[in-house]
């Protein structure tokens, strides 16, 4: 398999596993976002909870130059770590959420 469709079927996998947990409080709804044209893929919830608004996104993943971004990562467990149990290489995920100094230090790729 080439290695970008598989790439883009285990980031589906892991925002869809997320996607199963809906929220125990409010009216939220789970939406997730696949953009396999432009290779962005994104989990967010929205909704209301009582009188309070809740919107926001729980993960953002793009695929740039043949690695995992990982944008944004609201998850407990780390998108980075479940891409890494199903056997993503380190040198192949990127912390997009941290600066370029600080990912030189996190045992991830830098760019």
């Amino acid at each position: 398999m080439d290695t970008l469709v598989h790439y883009r079927s285990l980031i589906k996998q892991v925002i869809d596993g997320h996607a199963k947990h809906k929220p125990v409080f409010g009216e939220i709804r789970i939406e997730t976002i696949f953009d396999e044209e432009q290779d962005h893929y994104s989990l967010v919830h929205s909704g209301w909870d009582g009188m309070r608004r809740i919107e926001g996104m729980v993960s953002h993943i793009d695929i740039v130059n043949d690695k995992i971004w990982v944008q944004h990562d609201g998850t407990e467990y780390g998108v980075a770590r479940e891409l890494e149990d199903l056997g993503v290489s380190r040198k192949d995920i990127v912390l997009g959420f941290h600066s370029p100094a600080k990912r030189a230090l996190t045992g991830y790729a830098v760019g």
